[in-house]
Order: structure tokens, then C-alpha cells, then sequence
């Protein structure tokens, strides 16, 4: 059924409709109907499978119709999100879908001076999207009052609740004093934290599960390839001069490693962008701005930003470093492939990583696929700039070398 069919204001449906939305993606099939209804929902659905619009939708819309004018109501909605970029990524989804519209979002966050966000909060928002620490600051200094919310969104629930934030869920759900209506949405979830998350929802809550098999969204294609630790940096700068146009995302796990792979890039002339919790919030949002623009087309990030960064045409994401935890993973390549975009992701395992290997692959029930690095090509690929062959090079090489093997071939005998 396309979104002109659904029983949604025709508001939405224009809003839909100028960006590109004429159906719903199975997430959001499955759980529009109930989020309408009142219901409590859980949702676990690969990344990039449109989950934040499956909760805005709704929610816009039931806010819409209740109000008869744009009068401020109090705050209906509250979306709790585990970092600053997903509270700002969810916000732009909640402004895009509720333009002219009666229905006022507004992204609360740390790391900034809070006087312009209490100044935006009197004057008035129906959907409050934050993250829990900014929140109670103002939850304690009487500026966020919670006596009308009816809807709390929990979304990367199994972040927020693998990050301790139970107890934090728990007090903002005493102080609803509506029966309000829960919704957790994620990509993963272990059984531990689905336990602890079906705690907090009604027992007549709706379970949905899209691809529980695999959690990598099929619009997304990746691969492995073993590269020793010291050598990644030469298969990195190789990866992005074959692929100077593409946007490419590189995943590594700590501050210092982000640092020091955008300067091995820059050392190599390639421009990089680093985003990770050392820079300050209005350090991060210039980044992503300027990589969004296209100032640049090479971003290092670290687990940070994996659950935060929706930009439109990412065409790679390299895992530098495999995750920490398996799970990252799967957010992290999810940052390609978006919607109904293809995209690729390769990942440079070392030896000491094969362990995390391991346990990525028992996370998404499969083998990923091995890129095979011949030992001349790995040879060529590490040596001194002079030497080295690009990925066009090689390739043209290979293929030269397979015609004169073709013309060696000897006719056969009469």
C-alpha cells in the first residue's frame, strides 16, 4: 500500500512525497498501523530500513489531528536517543516530516550552552528528541515537564539500556502521568536486553522482527580482507584513490587512531575529516556538515558516530579496526545501503582480530565473504610510493597478463 492510501494528514503525505517516499518499507508497514492504534511496540529492524520514520509518521500525525491550532500543548512525545548526532539526525526527520504541519520538534542535547535550548523549550515544542543527560538537567531545573507526554520512543534501545540507562527509563515512566504508550526500535538486540526491554512495555505490545537471520540490510554488500595492523594504512590510501569521487566512511576504535589515520591520509595528499568524542559538539556538526556538502569525501569516525550518521549517497564504509563489539558492526556498515540505495563495505581484519571476526559472523548467522590479496599484490600494495601500483594499475596489469597467457595457448594438433 503507497502512503497516499494510509489514513495520515495530507500534510505528511506531501512532505512524503517531496522526498521521495511513495511506499512504506516492511518496518514501516508493520508498524505504522499499531503506533496510529495507541499500541506499545517493539520493533527490531536492520539499519537503514526507514525505523525512525516508522515512529515520526505516526506520532506526527496523532499529534496533528489532536491539536486545533498551533497553541503550545505541552510536550506529547518524548525520543530518547543514546548520542548527540542521533538526537540531531532524528530531529531533522521530525522537522522534514512535520513542515507545515501543527506538530513543533526540537533536538536536546549536552555539550552546548543550554540558554538558547531553554529559551526554544518556553516557547513552546510538542516532540522533544534528547538524550538522557541534557534532559534530566532540565527535568531538575523545572524547564522539561513531563505531565502531557503520552508517547516514549526508545530508539537504539539496546544502546540505551547496554549503557545503564534503565534506571533513567524508569524514572521518566514514573512521571508519566498519562497511560502512555511505549515504542522500542533497534537494529540489534541480544536476549539479555530484549528481556529488559519487554519489562517495560505493556504484555499486549507488538513484537515485530524484520530479518532476525540477518541483520545487515541486503542493500548492503561486504566483505573482509586480512591485512596485517601496520599495513592498513596502505590498503586505505590504495581503497580511496581508486575511489577518489565516492563519499567513503572509515571506522577505527579510538580518538588517537582517528587522528592518526587522517594523518597518515594527509601525508599521502587525501584529505580526511575526523569525528569522534574528543571534539566538541560544534566541532562534530561542522564536520558533518562539510562532509554532507562534499567539502570532503573521506570521514574517520569512531563507534561514536556509528549509530548517528545518516548522509545521503555513502558509497563505502572501511572498517579500519573491527569493533570492539559485534554488534557495531552491523551499525557501522549500515551506514551505506540506506533506503533503497546499494552500497559496500569492506573491513581489514588483522591477525589479533580474528577472534572479533568470529564473533561479528556468529552475530549475523553467516561467513563474510574473503577478499583473497594474491602475495604480489600485497607486496606491490605496501611498498614505497614510487613502486606501488594503484588499484586501476593492478587491475590492468592482471588483465594484460591474462591476454598473454591467452596468445602463449598453443593451437591445437591437426
Amino acid at each position: 500500500m503507497k502512503f497516499e492510501k494510509y489514513p495520515i494528514s495530507a500534510e505528511i503525505k506531501k512532505n512524503l512525497a517531496k522526498l521521495g517516499f511513495k511506499q512504506p518499507t516492511d518496518i514501516q508497514y508493520k508498524t505504522i498501523p499499531s503506533i496510529l492504534k495507541g499500541e506499545d511496540v517493539l520493533a527490531i529492524a536492520q539499519t537503514g530500513t526507514g525505523k525512525t520514520a516508522a515512529f515520526a509518521i505516526p506520532l506526527i500525525d496523532r499529534i496533528h489531528s489532536r491539536k486545533s491550532s498551533k497553541r503550545y500543548m505541552g510536550i506529547q512525545c518524548i525520543v530518547m536517543v543514546p548520542t548527540r548526532e542521533l538526537s540531531l539526525q532524528i530531529g531533522d526527520v521530525f522537522t522534514s516530516l512535520g513542515k507545515h504541519t501543527k506538530v513543533k520538534a526540537f533536538s536536546l542535547y549536552g555539550g552546548v550552552e543550554q540558554d538558547a535550548q531553554i529559551q526554544k523549550l518556553q516557547d513552546g515544542i510538542d516532540i522533544l528528541v534528547t538524550t538522557p543527560g541534557r534532559m534530566f538537567d532540565l527535568i531538575h531545573q523545572g524547564v522539561v515537564k513531563l505531565g502531557r507526554v503520552k508517547t516514549l520512543v526508545l530508539d537504539e534501545a539496546d544502546r540505551m539500556l547496554e549503557l545503564g540507562f534503565i534506571k533513567d527509563i524508569q524514572y521518566v515512566k514514573r512521571m508519566l502521568t498519562h497511560n502512555h504508550q511505549t515504542l522500542f526500535f533497534s537494529a540489534t538486540i541480544n536476549p539479555e536486553i530484549k528481556k529488559l526491554a519487554f519489562s517495560q512495555v505493556k504484555s499486549s505490545a507488538i513484537r515485530i522482527q524484520i530479518s532476525p537471520d540477518d541483520p545487515v540490510a541486503k542493500n548492503v554488500s561486504h566483505a573482509v580482507m586480512f591485512v596485517e595492523m601496520d599495513d592498513k594504512r596502505f590498503f586505505l590510501e590504495r581503497f580511496v584513490k581508486g575511489n577518489l569521487e565516492s563519499k567513503i566512511i572509515v571506522f577505527v576504535r579510538t580518538r588517537v587512531r582517528a587522528e592518526r589515520v587522517a594523518k597518515a591520509m594527509d601525508r599521502v595528499g587525501i584529505p580526511a575529516f575526523t569525528i569522534h568524542g574528543d571534539k566538541d559538539q560544534h566541532d562534530r556538526s561542522d564536520v558533518m556538515k562539510k562532509f554532507k556538502d562534499g567539502d570532503v569525501n573521506l570521514l574517520i569516525a569512531t563507534d561514536v558516530s556509528a549509530r548517528g550518521i545518516d548522509i545521503p549517497n555513502v558509497n563505502y564504509v572501511v572498517n579500519y579496526d573491527l569493533p570492539d563489539k559485534p554488534e557495531n558492526y552491523v551499525h557501522r556498515v549500515g551506514r551505506t545501503g540506506r533506503g533503497v540505495n546499494k552500497g559496500i563495505a569492506v573491513s581489514f581484519c588483522s591477525l589479533e582480530e580474528k577472534a572479533r571476526l568470529d564473533e561479528i559472523q556468529q552475530l549475523i548467522n553467516k561467513e563474510i565473504e574473503v577478499i583473497k590479496i594474491g602475495k604480489n599484490e600485497y607486496t606491490q600494495t605496501i611498498a614505497p610510493p614510487s613502486k606501488a601500483l594503484s588499484l586501476r594499475e593492478l587491475i590492468a596489469e592482471q588483465e594484460s597478463l591474462r591476454k598473454k597467457k591467452k596468445k602463449k595457448k598453443p593451437s591445437p594438433k591437426k
